[in-house]
């Protein structure tokens, strides 16, 4: 039978019924541990209880009213973020891209409602990934994912990532924003140095430029704080969240100092379905969840584990894996020639494991946060054969 969907993904013949905790079982049954989870949306696993709990009771109260209409739950959430956090602000929306095109208008906005509207160029960074969209294909610049959709708009200049003279050179007194992602996640699951993101911090106060953080792969707990940037110090001026915030549930959001969202007042921005009973609901719970110091120091602890047991795997491979990389559970391995990431993917789930592929042909890992050490074990025996039967394929 042919399919209706636009052809945009390639999924393959495996479909999923069910999920609990960090696996997922398909239509025949069958049990696949899960260490992709969502492209890191999953942080909880699969039907957690205290979200199920959230949601079918806000489901059973309201759904949407628009933000036409206050919802508590919205500011009760935005409490939470701006209390434990450098912002002051909150602007929800229902995923990262919405969130970092967000992040781009209030950038926009501050420069000029100072007068300086020319103050326009966006700088980023070579392997970034901010979303899909029109705006968000152009800050991330990647050739691939412009190609046919007309001419580059202006304003947005990619530079090396984590290259103390590159950032030197292009962040001046006429750059409007610098958005970067302390951790890559498509782009080869790359961890910008602690020292580079406060280098970062202090061009940006020196050229009154302002400082945004993708952290919709990299924060809601996954490298064992809250967010990503907190290992370096250097807080942001402006921050996208999504993907693990909602637990597996469409959230997202832009955070600001009041200095910059002072500027987005009625009129600039908006949202149907941003901020919504259900997506709030579900937030909350999430955040009281992973905002728990032994939640965090849990996630510290597997990440730690898991890297550990990744760069033996490296070890017992040398032939194939060139260097193990990430930060926390947003981890993987770079895979050396001919070895090719997506071939070591789908062998992996031939033998029961969920797993993806980033750029530099990098294979990724993004466990829900509730893994256990067997867990991790597993997924690396699996790696381990999978290894095998790819050199075996050679």
């Amino acid at each position: 039978m042919p399919s209706h969907l636009i052809p945009t993904y390639a999924p393959p013949d495996l479909v999923f019924e069910r999920g609990e905790g960090v696996w997922l079982y398909d239509d025949k049954g069958d049990a696949w541990l899960d260490f992709i989870a969502g492209i890191a949306v999953d942080a909880l696993g699969h039907c957690h209880p205290a979200l199920t709990k959230a949601l079918e009771e806000q489901a059973g109260k309201l759904w949407h009213v628009s933000n036409m209409f206050d919802v508590p739950a919205r500011e009760e959430l935005a409490r939470r973020y701006c209390e434990n956090s450098f912002a002051d602000l909150v602007f929800f929306t229902n995923s990262g891209t919405e969130a970092i095109e967000g992040t781009l208008k209030a950038a926009r906005k501050y420069h000029a409602v100072r007068g300086d509207e020319d103050r326009i160029e966006i700088v980023s960074f070579q392997g970034a990934f901010h979303g899909r969209s029109y705006g968000a294909i152009n800050a991330g610049g990647n050739p691939a994912y412009l190609a046919g959709f007309g001419p580059r708009m202006e304003g947005f200049t990619q530079i090396a990532f984590a290259d103390d003279d590159a950032a030197k050179a292009a962040i001046t007194n006429k750059t409007a924003a610098v958005i970067i992602e302390p951790v890559q996640g498509e782009g080869g699951l790359r961890a910008a140095p602690d020292n580079y993101l406060r280098m970062l911090r202090e061009l940006c106060d020196e050229t009154g430029t302002l400082l945004i953080y993708d952290e919709i792969q990299c924060g809601a707990g996954r490298t064992g704080k809250m967010f990503a940037h907190e290992w370096s110090g250097a807080m942001p001026d402006i921050m996208a969240i999504a993907k693990g915030v909602g637990g597996g549930f469409p959230l997202g959001a832009w955070l600001t100092t009041n200095a910059v969202g002072e500027h987005m007042v009625v009129g600039t921005h908006g949202s149907t379905y941003g901020g919504n009973p259900l997506a709030m609901a579900v937030g909350i719970a999430l955040w009281d969840e992973i905002a728990k110091s032994e939640f965090l120091d849990h996630v510290t602890q597997m990440g730690q584990f898991l890297k550990q047991q990744m760069a033996g795997l490296a070890d017992t491979h040398p032939d194939m894996i060139e260097d193990v990389r990430g930060l926390g559970l947003l981890t993987g391995f770079k895979l050396k020639e001919p070895y090719v990431n997506r071939m070591v993917m789908g062998l992996a789930r031939e033998r029961g494991l969920l797993c993806g592929a980033a750029g530099d042909n990098v294979l990724r890992m993004a466990p829900p946060l509730i893994i256990t050490e067997d867990h991790a074990r597993k997924a690396i025996e699996v790696l381990d054969t999978s290894l095998h039967a790819a050199r075996s394929a050679q």
